[in-house]
């Protein structure tokens, strides 16, 4: 078996890969199927529930009866509503034993305050843990053995978990959790934000609710792993695929070439990100020394 692995390198890459990526492609129908979200009644959630009832999907979303409306205005279809505390495993298990059996699944709820760890109350952490981390646990247990149910018959399901690519680099100010979307949760938590988090923030552009949930749907119909939503997204994703799964051997192509000019880049960002850090620093001393 090595000698067949070493001949496909040498004839060509590409077959290598093409052989060696797993697991293989598939796709994952949306129309007529039930697409159930949390955190649907405003920002990614409400634009994600939007495209999946265009496309003539099932949808179920966080109880609000002015998202409801405005999807059965928009696209003419009906929409499920449902409330629950996502903190709290047995009312989870109960709303998704009354719904409808689930085809895609897709964790978009979150909460976040973005504080310097040392200056944030624990409560706040807590809160911020048991909603975004085991809220998601909490769905996927409760939802994953009616998504398995006769799934042969029913066709590729999709359990899809939402991130900000922000949470795959270490930003300052985002202890427990980070977002860089335009949603109302965004711009309530941009109030709170240290000032040295804002300057390095400013050095990414904040993408649209709509243009994320877009990008979110057609990742989930590709059955992809990693979703990114934009270049930074792409080059983050690159830079941290490690022994994440690739369906696409082309895209693995992509991953192996480059990975070593993307950590180069990744050193410049962070190169850029200190100087804020050390200039910020600087000024804050600068300005307690003339106050003393």
């Amino acid at each position: 078996m090595a000698d067949v692995y070493f001949s496909l390198l040498l004839l060509n890459p590409l077959s290598l890969l093409h052989f060696i990526v797993r697991p293989r492609s598939v796709r994952v129908p949306i129309k007529n199927r039930h697409v159930f979200i949390t955190g649907g009644s405003g920002g990614i959630g409400l634009a994600l529930a939007h495209l999946c009832a265009r496309e003539g999907a099932n949808v179920t979303i966080a109880q609000l009866e002015e998202a409801k409306q405005s999807i059965k205005l928009a696209t003419g279809r009906e929409v499920s509503v449902f409330s629950a505390d996502v903190r709290d495993y047995d009312a989870v298990e109960r709303v998704i034993q009354e719904a409808a059996a689930i085809d895609v699944l897709v964790c978009n709820h979150g909460v976040f305050i973005a504080q310097e760890l040392e200056g944030q109350e624990m409560e706040e952490i807590k809160f911020m843990m048991d909603v975004n981390l085991m809220g998601s646990f909490h769905l996927i247990k409760a939802a994953l053995p009616g998504m398995k149910k006769s799934r042969a018959e029913r066709g590729p399901g999709s359990i899809a978990i939402m991130s900000s690519q922000a949470g795959q680099v270490g930003i300052y100010g985002f202890t427990a959790y980070s977002a860089n979307t335009e949603t109302p949760g965004f711009v309530r938590e941009s109030k709170r934000r240290p000032q040295l988090t804002r300057t390095i923030a400013a050095s990414s552009g904040a993408m649209k609710a709509d243009e994320v949930a877009k990008k979110s749907l057609n990742g989930i119909q590709s059955g992809a792993f990693i979703i990114p939503c934009n270049l930074e997204g792409f080059l983050l994703s690159v830079a941290t695929a490690g022994l994440s799964p690739q369906r696409s051997y082309l895209m693995a192509f992509v991953e192996v070439i480059t990975a070593g000019i993307i950590r180069l880049t990744a050193l410049f960002f962070q190169w850029n990100w200190y100087r804020s850090i050390e200039k910020q620093l600087a000024d804050k001393l600068m300005s307690v020394r003339k106050n003393t």
